[in-house]
């Protein structure tokens, strides 16, 4: 079984030995693979690194905004989320939104609600191929603060376990990857809660990897470290994200989630790199 501690200490390694040296929009400088493949057992545990100390409650911040359709910038900071505001004020943009980024896109792609598509799907017609969700929209990158970097996803049911795989174009692996892990994480089990499966693979399909040159001795770090046992993830509503009437999706709050067990290493603090 493959466990994500152990499949995301392998790619630090990977992309140190085997990296290639790239320039990149934010001037700071690379070391990058590409075309690589990580996957998670649920079984397992919940996906939430325990070599360095997660911010869970971020990466729940995000899943909750984005499948609600939300963009504004307001609702990340209440929450305590602030990794996004380099790129609004990078942007220019007044309004208070990071224009039509992701939930956007999942909840309005040029008309289509694709979240409820795909719980009606899910419903209907479970053994579909057609369960993808995109948030890759060219004619709408003038009206996004940056273009997604996980790009689309996609959900897989055999017999009674769900499967996800999402797919990411530009992966900043020391800072990012760890937050689209546990974002994905919490959108497989919710998922498969609401239905009523069991959560089975986890798989990030990753284009550009990159370590940013002032992440090195970091990751080094934490390839130091040896991992905990994951931690338990539970969703208290029973019923969970559901289609309600007049098209509407009920989607849980917060008080919903309840992570137990949680055993982790010491954050390690890095300095995030904002594009021109």
């Amino acid at each position: 079984m493959k466990n994500i501690d152990s499949e995301y200490l392998n790619l630090l390694q990977d992309i140190l030995d085997n990296g290639t040296p790239k320039k990149d929009r934010t001037g700071t400088g690379t070391v990058a693979l590409f075309g690589k493949q990580i996957e998670h057992d649920m079984s397992e545990g919940f996906p939430l690194l325990t070599t360095k100390k997660m911010f869970f409650k971020g990466g729940l911040t995000e899943v909750l905004w984005m499948l609600n359709g939300r963009t504004d910038i307001d609702f990340l900071n209440k929450n305590g989320v602030k990794y996004w505001n380099g790129d609004y004020e990078r942007s220019g943009r007044t309004d208070g939104t990071l224009g039509k980024i992701y939930g956007y896109q999942w909840r309005n792609f040029n008309g289509e609600d694709q979240l409820l598509n795909l719980i009606r799907t899910i419903k209907s017609n479970p053994y579909s191929r057609r369960m993808v969700v995109s948030a890759w929209n060219p004619g709408d990158f003038k009206d996004m603060s940056l273009p997604p970097c996980h790009y689309t996803w996609q959900v897989f049911i055999n017999n009674d376990t769900m499967d996800l795989i999402w797919v990411q174009r530009s992966v900043d692996v020391f800072l990012g990857l760890p937050f689209d892990i546990t974002i994905y994480g919490i959108i497989l089990q919710l998922l498969a809660h609401s239905f009523g499966y069991k959560p089975g693979k986890l798989i990030g399909q990753l284009g550009d990897c990159h370590l940013y040159s002032n992440h090195i001795e970091q990751a080094k770090e934490q390839l130091n470290r040896k991992a905990f046992a994951l931690p338990t993830l539970e969703i208290t509503d029973k019923i969970a994200l559901r289609e309600g009437a007049n098209n509407f999706v009920y989607i849980p709050n917060f008080n919903k989630f309840k992570l137990t067990n949680y055993e982790c290493h010491p954050r390690i603090e890095a300095p995030l790199s904002v594009g021109f």
